[in-house]
């Protein structure tokens, strides 16, 4: 199965689809799982805790730039491959989000004096079963991420 329905950490409701563009052909967020040699590379934001990177499509950008450039900016690395997964849409109180999601092998890390709105690249050789501590962002929390991975072992499992 390709589509899902769910609610978030927020109760928002969520519907993630691993189809070509099924919400937004333009969406205004990104969000990058990404790996350096067989690692896992996140970033922690000061606020909302460990994520991986993502954020919004600048003025004259497309999602796959932004996505390059978020993991730039907010861990010092140089995507190799990016790779799209799929994409979400969150319909909340405030209005609705919708977001690609992408799959990127790093190509090398830059350590840099300012990492934008993160305190910088944090690597783990694996990511933990469950997410519920206080430590992780509400985007690590919900279905979006277990079922990316899900789908990304699928295209893996291909090679």
């Amino acid at each position: 199965m390709n589509q899902y329905t769910f609610q978030d950490y927020y109760q928002n409701t969520v519907e993630l689809s691993f189809t070509d563009l099924p919400y937004s052909k333009e969406p205004k967020h990104v969000w990058v799982i990404c790996q350096f040699k067989g690692q896992w590379l996140l970033t922690e934001h000061p606020r909302r805790g460990i994520e991986f990177p993502g954020g919004k499509v600048e003025k004259g950008e497309t999602a796959d730039d932004a996505a390059v450039r978020e993991v730039y900016e907010e861990t010092g690395a140089t995507v190799d491959v990016l790779t799209y997964l799929g994409q979400y849409r969150v319909k909340g109180k405030g209005g609705t989000i919708i977001k690609n999601i992408y799959f990127a092998t790093i190509e090398k890390m830059k350590v840099k004096a300012h990492y934008f709105e993160t305190n910088g690249p944090l690597m783990m050789k694996q990511l933990p079963s469950s997410f519920k501590e206080n430590k992780y962002s509400f985007m690590m929390k919900d279905q979006v991420l277990q079922r990316s991975l899900e789908y990304l072992s699928t295209l893996t499992d291909n090679d």
